[in-house]
């Protein structure tokens, strides 16, 4: 039975950050983020996608309760900020065992963040699917541009120095910074439970 996995943000206050930062020049726009970027509807990509790997996800469904601020909470500039809408799909591995979830939030229109959080056993576990899913989350989210960030060679590449680097400094929390992207603003923090860990994809227009 899949579960709905709450959103544990890392603030400022950070044991360990592992930030890799690229920045792109150009014009900027005064279009508002709700007018730009990803859309709602774009989960039905990513599902395409990631079913031809053998992951499932599920149809979204609408969190309207008070629970929106656990599964929809993020941070940006250093402020906690939630939303007024948010949806959240289900996901499952080859073999039916739950993965995590994706959450998307805005207002009803049209989304400003999107989450991915997985939660394994150990950082080792169900890793090809972990990295698949983060794959086809910030390509469909973002951009399929990302022989633009300069350093790393792929998104699998960044998200395994950030493992490296969550293992060499002893399993303490970390946190990866991609900056303007896209035009956006994207994060993977690492955060060790007590018998799993927690792996979490953020994207903010």
């Amino acid at each position: 039975m899949n579960k709905l996995i709450p959103v544990f943000i890392l603030t400022g206050i950070v044991i360990s950050v592992l930030v890799f930062t690229y920045v792109e020049t150009g014009v900027s726009t005064s279009k508002p983020i709700y007018d730009t970027g990803f859309t709602y509807y774009d989960i039905e990509i990513i599902q395409n996608i990631l079913s031809q790997q053998n992951i499932s996800v599920s149809a979204p469904t609408a969190i309207t309760d008070s629970t929106i601020t656990q599964y929809c909470l993020f941070f940006d500039s250093g402020k906690s900020k939630t939303v007024d809408y948010c949806t959240t799909t289900a996901i499952s591995d080859s073999n039916g065992n739950p993965l995590g979830n994706i959450n998307i939030g805005g207002d009803t229109v049209s989304p400003v963040m999107a989450i991915a959080n997985l939660e394994t056993s150990t950082l080792e576990s169900n890793h090809d699917d972990v990295i698949a899913v983060f794959e086809a989350v910030i390509e469909t989210l973002v951009c399929d541009c990302w022989d633009e960030s300069g350093e790393y060679e792929s998104i699998s590449a960044w998200i395994n120095a950030a493992h490296d680097f969550y293992i060499d400094s002893g399993n303490r929390n970390v946190k990866s910074k991609i900056d303007n992207l896209g035009d956006a603003k994207i994060s993977l923090e690492i955060t060790s439970n007590d018998d799993s860990v927690l792996q979490t994809l953020i994207i903010l227009k």
